[in-house]
């Protein structure tokens, strides 16, 4: 199914800022957000079903799908919009299996190699990183920066041209930007929004940078 990538808001209760997931959520959706997806590496399964079911509840009345990070399991128990997987979590032939044709699956690709490998007639959206330097996630890799996203998007859309793509880790106002103009369709955020003292607003802010870049790489 068709994904809107533009803002993709990654809420977590281990990097809230003091929030519970479910305002995050509400603060950023109502902000801008086109895409919620809920992470939490810490808490048990059943919190993990609450919080998606309570942020479902929040996003619904706004056209705003959820998907839940890893956990087909959780996904299927909140009736979340769908996954995000990576390379070491649920093979996504049986991801798909589980969820159906009508959930949306995502996956994460850090290198050419795996843009190459990729199961692309399978999943809806792909997510590419890590981008920038970042504090929410262990990541061993070197940032691979604009140059090494442009690179992964072109193996990606060769294979898939109506697949969409975002950048993740590290984005924020000041290189949102440059993740569109090196062919993304949307960033994945997550301290940008939840340690910002008005996430709405900032949301907001990135938001509209996404789209205006977008409408400058359209006009083209």
């Amino acid at each position: 199914m068709p994904v809107d990538l533009r803002l993709n808001a990654i809420v977590d209760p281990a990097r809230a800022g003091g929030r519970s997931v479910v305002d995050l959520a509400r603060a950023v959706a109502q902000g801008g957000a086109t895409l919620v997806q809920l992470r939490d590496k810490l808490g048990s399964t059943r919190r993990m079903i609450d919080q998606a079911r309570a942020i479902k509840a929040v996003l619904a009345p706004l056209g705003i799908p959820l998907v839940v990070n890893d956990r087909v399991d959780v996904a299927l128990a909140a009736n979340a919009d769908g996954v995000h997987l990576g390379p070491d979590d649920m093979e996504v032939s049986d991801a798909r299996a589980l969820l159906g044709p009508g959930r949306i699956i995502g996956h994460s690709v850090k290198s050419v190699a795996q843009a190459e490998a990729v199961p692309v007639e399978v999943i809806d959206y792909v997510g590419i990183g890590g981008v920038y330097a970042t504090l929410s996630k262990d990541n061993p890799n070197p940032p691979m920066g604009p140059q090494g996203l442009a690179a992964i998007v072109a193996v990606l859309k060769a294979r898939a041209p109506g697949l969409p793509a975002e950048g993740i880790a590290g984005i924020d106002a000041t290189n949102a930007a440059e993740v569109i103009e090196a062919g993304a369709e949307g960033i994945a955020v997550i301290s940008a929004l939840s340690l910002a003292a008005d996430p709405e607003r900032e949301a907001s802010a990135l938001r509209a940078i996404v789209d205006a870049a977008l409408d400058r790489r359209a006009r083209r």
